[in-house]
C-alpha cells in the first residue's frame, strides 16, 4: 500500500496542518482514522477546507468525543477500537494513482487499545512516516525518542517537518537523527487554502525525491 504516515513528537506540533501541505502536495486523499474530540472543529473539517480538492478527505472510522488518548476516550464512550478494522479500511481507501497520507493521534506511543499502540499501527499499515516537530522546551528529548523508536523498529522514515520560526535546535536533530528535513513550515498570518497551496508547492520537490529515494 502508498501510504504516508504523519506523526508528531507530541500533541500540538501541527500535524494537522503539515497533513494538509502533503497532501495538496502530493495531489494525495488524506484520512485520519481515529478522532478524539468533537467539541471544536475536527482535523478532517481543518484539511478539507485547507484543500483545494475536499473531495480528497476522507472521514474518520472512530468518531470520539472524549479529547483524550484513544484508548481512554474509546473505553469511557463503551467501544473499542479495532486494529484489523483499521488497516482493511486504508486498503479500501487505496488508490494506484495517488498516495493515502494518514494523520496519527499524538504521537508514537499514543495506545489505541489496551496494547495497541500507534506504532505498531504504522508497521501493520506498510506505511512511510513523516515526523512533524516544534521547538519547545524538551523537543530535542522527545524528537530524538522519536527518531530512536522507529529507527529501532525498522519503519522508513522520509524524514522531518518542522512548525514555527527556525530555532539551531532544528538542525542538531537533523544531524543526530540522520533523518533529511523535508521543510519546514513558518507560522500562518492566516491559516487558509492559499498558505496550504504555497507551502505544498515550496516541499514538492523534497517530498517527491524522497518518496523516490525509499
Amino acid at each position: 500500500m502508498n501510504n504516508i504516515f504523519i506523526t508528531g513528537i507530541g500533541t500540538g506540533v501541527g500535524k494537522t496542518v503539515a497533513s494538509a501541505c502533503v497532501t495538496e502536495a502530493l495531489g494525495a486523499q488524506y484520512w485520519k482514522p481515529v478522532q478524539a474530540g468533537l467539541q471544536d472543529a475536527t482535523d478532517t473539517q481543518t484539511v478539507r477546507a485547507l484543500l483545494s480538492e475536499p473531495a480528497n478527505v476522507k472521514e474518520e472510522l472512530y468518531r470520539l468525543r472524549m479529547p483524550a488518548s484513544p484508548h481512554l476516550a474509546a473505553r469511557t464512550e463503551g467501544l473499542t477500537i479495532y486494529e484489523d478494522r483499521i488497516i482493511e479500511h486504508a486498503k479500501q481507501l487505496q488508490q494506484a494513482d495517488k498516495p493515502l497520507v494518514i494523520e496519527g493521534a499524538g504521537g508514537l506511543m499514543v495506545p489505541l487499545s489496551g496494547q495497541y499502540f500507534t506504532l505498531d499501527l504504522i508497521k501493520a499499515l506498510g506505511a512511510k512516516v513523516i515526523i512533524v516537530a516544534q521547538n519547545y522546551l524538551g523537543s530535542i528529548n522527545h524528537s530524538l525518542l522519536t527518531a530512536m523508536a522507529l529507527r529501532n523498529a525498522d519503519v522508513p522514515v522520509l524524514g522531518w517537518i518542522f512548525n514555527g520560526d527556525h530555532h539551531t535546535n532544528e538542525d542538531d536533530i537533523i544531524s543526530w537523527s540522520r533523518y533529511h528535513r523535508i521543510t519546514r513550515i513558518p507560522r500562518a498570518r492566516k491559516l487558509n487554502h492559499d498558505f496550504v497551496a504555497v507551502q505544498a508547492e515550496l516541499m514538492r520537490p523534497a517530498l517527491q525525491q524522497l518518496l523516490s529515494a525509499v
